[in-house]
């Protein structure tokens, strides 16, 4: 049986094991021991940057600093999406009333071919995102494991304990605790990355339903009819406008941080792959672990950035549509309702950077053009 929503089950997994999703059992307990796991696993990371922190060594202290930056860039766009809760709750019960809603005959048919694509979108940015963390866990230890001199223990992810923990079992089970942990995190920043990405391409949906309508429209004798029509024109255009404006609410301020942080991750990442590069054999897991992440987070500034830009571009498309449709051959009070849409189109949908500039893919290679000067 098909499911009757864009969001896939992928992303809807991934909320509850966050506990974000709506009606679902124990959302708080979930919320809370989530959020403890990733407050510990910060503690420890800083731990060892506070205590390993010389200028003089920069390629341990940046090897560290990239990953846990990015850890905390991921707590906290979970604290904005908790903060956002009711906004998102909004958005999801105005994405289940478009699901019930038929303005036109194949409106079903768009609304499949959404939920066809959020479901692809969903496994390659999950996927990407977990394949990252794979790297920079499991296949940095096996490479380090197999280019060591000696028999010393390293953990792929560099923490400081206060007690002793390369003896075995402990050892193990501090691995094995990494190993999840960065695995858990990286799938659920792949689950806010393709949230947006079905949110986006929802109300991209919602832009075609509505552009069909409007070119199905045709001049009648029955103002009844008419009237009706025109009113469900506007009545959509409406909520497709404060749909986007919701979208852009619970995720303006997470953008801002995306940039901002993603910023400093990629340098630090950047600068880590030219050491490595320039290094012996011996630099090879360390070369694996920033290729990775460097991978996934500019990806994710992409994710953003062809959001906003691709909104942009479907608000837009209303206007075009009006232009073509057969206006000509209506009353002009008809005509006026069309104008009217066509005017409110012009301004533009957008996902903003804390409501301080727009995200479009010229933000994103301003973001690369800073990356690259900082290396």
């Amino acid at each position: 049986m098909k499911r009757s929503t864009s969001i896939s089950r992928t992303v809807e997994i991934g909320l509850r094991f966050i506990g974000m999703w709506p009606d679902s059992a124990y959302p708080n307990l979930y919320w809370s021991m989530y959020m403890t796991m990733v407050v510990v696993f910060q503690y420890h990371q800083y731990s060892y940057v506070v205590a390993h922190f010389d200028v003089s060594n920069l390629t341990s202290l940046t090897d560290c600093l990239g990953l846990a930056l990015a850890n905390t860039l991921a707590f906290f766009k979970l604290i904005c999406l908790w903060w956002n809760r009711r906004i998102f709750y909004n958005i999801l019960t105005a994405m289940k009333r478009d699901w019930n809603d038929r303005v036109i005959s194949d409106s079903y048919s768009v609304l499949a071919v959404v939920a066809a694509q959020s479901r692809r979108y969903s496994y390659v940015l999950i996927g990407i995102h977990i394949l990252a963390g794979f790297f920079l866990s499991i296949g940095a230890y096996t490479i380090r494991m197999m280019t060591k001199i000696d028999n010393s223990r390293e953990f792929p992810i560099k923490m400081k304990f206060s007690f002793e923990v390369l003896e075995s079992p402990l050892f193990e089970c501090v691995l094995a605790t990494q190993i999840l942990c960065i695995l858990s995190i990286a799938s659920v920043v792949g689950m806010i990355n393709a949230l947006l990405a079905t949110l986006v391409i929802h109300v991209g949906g919602q832009v075609d339903i509505m552009r069909q309508a409007i070119m199905e429209v045709h001049s009648t004798n029955d103002l009844t009819i008419s009237l009706n029509v025109f009113r469900d024109l506007v009545r959509r255009h409406r909520k497709i406008i404060a749909l986007s404006n919701d979208i852009e609410s619970l995720f303006s301020t997470i953008s801002l941080l995306q940039l901002l942080w993603n910023t400093l991750i990629i340098c630090c990442t950047g600068f880590m792959i030219i050491l490595a590069l320039s290094s012996s054999k011996a630099a090879m897991a360390i070369l694996m672990k920033s290729m990775f992440l460097y991978i996934a987070k500019t990806l994710e500034v992409f994710v953003f950035c062809y959001a906003g830009e691709f909104l942009s571009s479907k608000s837009k498309s209303i206007s075009d549509v009006v232009y073509e449709s057969l206006w000509y051959d209506m009353v002009p009070s008809d005509r006026r309702i069309l104008l009217f849409i066509m005017v409110r189109s012009q301004k533009r949908l957008t996902i903003t950077a804390g409501k301080v500039f727009d995200l479009t893919l010229e933000g994103f290679m301003s973001v690369r053009c800073s990356a690259v000067k900082c290396k």
